[in-house]
């Protein structure tokens, strides 16, 4: 039977970090790496038992793939600190280390708390997270926004939810938008890609579509319909500072442009290690 290790990136995040752990704390071990908060991010962690390390802010893929190799296990589950495993995913997480796994990792489906409901529909559900997995087998990317993990093989999948508590209110999420836009245009500009104008105008009005009609989003109610507003509108904020970088010439400096300590370039705004994602189609 294999043992857990949980793993949490952080800073200020003393309001989330508390639930967060609490429901993981039938694990075996619990891992936080805080960037340096100024909070009491990491009193509250230790109180819950955790062992917590401050580094700094290396990147997200960078930070989840330091704390997977300090862990004392080598099965893994990264969560972040404004999520909540629930007691059925616990049990069945439980159940799938019971014995052997049959895969190399796990993915999840995601649920968002959104405007006093859960939002199963748009975008962001059931948006499946890999995030159960043996480190052996699996190593984050170093992409500015939306990291993921290479996996070797196929992920099996878990049923039950993973709990998502992305934003505050409505300003929470719109200043969170202005954020990840602004670093997914950046990943963009590094990796070459160009956007017309054309784009811009064309592609958020598919994008509420998709959200709202494809994916459901009308049968969440007044929720369901901001969230598909909203959601186009990430889009078009990336959309348009991707154009705007092509055309000032940052595309032009592709991979040689500098980056700063946290993983983004120079004049970006530094990144929470928390990842509220604002609602682009991989919603994290």
């Amino acid at each position: 039977m294999p043992k857990l290790t949980v793993t949490v990136i952080t800073r200020n995040e003393g309001e989330n970090i508390g639930p967060c752990l609490a429901s993981v704390a039938w694990a075996d071990e619990l891992v936080v790496i805080d960037a340096g908060s100024t909070d009491d991010t990491v009193a509250i962690a230790r109180r819950h038992s955790a062992r917590v390390e401050v580094r700094s802010w290396p990147g997200y893929g960078a930070q989840r793939n330091y704390a997977a190799s300090i862990a004392s296990n080598d099965w893994i589950l990264t969560i972040d600190a404004d999520e909540r495993v629930s007691p059925e995913l616990a049990a069945e997480i439980k159940n799938v280390l019971a014995t052997e796994p049959a895969r190399r990792g796990y993915r999840m489906p995601r649920v968002t708390w959104y405007l006093g409901r859960w939002i199963r529909g748009t975008d962001w559900y059931p948006d499946y997270q890999v995030r159960l997995y043996d480190r052996h087998a699996g190593h984050w990317n170093d992409r500015r926004v939306h990291e993921s993990i290479a996996l070797d093989g196929e992920p099996g999948l878990l049923h039950h939810d993973l709990q998502h508590f992305a934003y505050r209110d409505i300003s929470h999420h719109l200043s969170t938008i202005d954020q990840y836009t602004t670093l997914a245009a950046e990943q963009w500009a590094e990796e070459g890609r160009r956007v017309s104008l054309a784009g811009v105008i064309v592609h958020p009005p598919f994008a509420f579509l998709r959200n709202y009609v494809l994916k459901r989003g009308f049968t969440q109610g007044a929720a369901g319909l901001l969230v598909s507003l909203l959601n186009s509108y990430y889009v078009f904020l990336k959309m348009a500072k991707a154009w705007e970088l092509d055309r000032s010439g940052a595309r032009g400096a592709g991979r040689g442009m500098r980056k700063t300590q946290n993983g983004a370039l120079p004049g970006t705004p530094d990144p929470a290690p928390r990842i509220p994602d604002p609602g682009a189609r991989s919603h994290r």
